[in-house]
């Protein structure tokens, strides 16, 4: 039954969902327009893909703490990293797709929960790579492993934390005056949703963006998402299916978009 619903809403999606033509607010053409729909390659996909491909023969088994909603694929405890790689990472053209999102962010600061084996980190570092870097992680192996990648890949300046989301993010966000770029992708929970959204809320401003993964993956990540884009401090939200990106612009006017990715 879940399969059926996601196509569903997949299919659905993808007939109420506009490119850019037909898009009259400017920054949301913009951002349609120059980032994400810009498929140019750049230097940094080859150099990290490079490092995707390491963890896809990488056959050494580790044991997953699962704090969240499990995975749709596979819930045994212990996988190999080559699995996890295929199952769990995120495709390159969606690691491509937050990259650019942080170049054209400029933040000073990136958040992001659920680093898994790291490569989106490696994606979002590259991106602002005078930003400083915190990625949370809550399986303590599957941590250990990112910290290999980091290493590799000679990441000195992210921060790796690792515990469950509810115990470290809310000391990430109160080492923070402001939140400029938050990427939500953990425990795929509707309350825990919710939770995330509202404690960074006070740490918001005109440029933050906030991005939450799998906002179809159940019914309660559907309702979660559909909360978040009623909330009146926020202002435009654009709808790509795997992903939701949340802004904060009081000069524009109350939007959601749905734009075919």
């Amino acid at each position: 039954m879940f399969n059926i619903t996601f196509a569903k809403d997949f299919l659905l999606h993808k007939l109420k969902s506009k490119n850019r033509h037909g898009l009259h607010s400017p920054f949301v053409y913009q951002l349609v327009d120059e980032v994400i729909y810009d498929l140019k390659p750049k230097a940094a996909y080859h150099k990290i893909e490079q490092m995707r491909d390491k963890l896809l023969v990488d056959d050494r088994m580790i044991t997953i703490t699962d704090m969240g909603a499990g995975s749709r694929v596979n819930n045994n405890r212990q996988k190999k990293i080559s699995d996890i790689t295929i199952n769990a990472l995120k495709p390159p053209k969606l690691a491509q797709l937050l990259y650019r999102l942080a170049a054209f962010s400029k933040p000073n600061t990136i958040v992001e929960l659920g680093t898994c084996l790291g490569i989106t980190t490696l994606y979002l570092q590259e991106a602002a790579p005078a930003a400083k870097v915190y990625t949370l992680e809550g399986c303590p192996q599957t941590a250990d492993v990112a910290k290999e990648v980091f290493d590799i890949a000679g990441l000195n300046d992210v921060k790796l934390i690792t515990g469950n989301f509810d115990d470290t993010l809310q000391d990430v966000i109160n080492e923070h005056q402001q939140l400029d770029f938050v990427y939500v992708d953990g425990n795929h929970q509707k309350t825990a949703t919710l939770n995330y959204f509202n404690w960074c809320l006070p740490k918001v401003h005109k440029g933050t963006m906030l991005i939450f993964d799998d906002i179809y993956w159940s019914e309660g990540m559907k309702q979660a998402w559909k909360e978040i884009k009623a909330h009146p401090q926020v202002t435009v939200t654009v709808d790509l299916f795997w992903i939701g990106l949340v802004f904060f612009k009081p000069s524009q006017a109350k939007e959601d978009f749905l734009i075919r990715f």
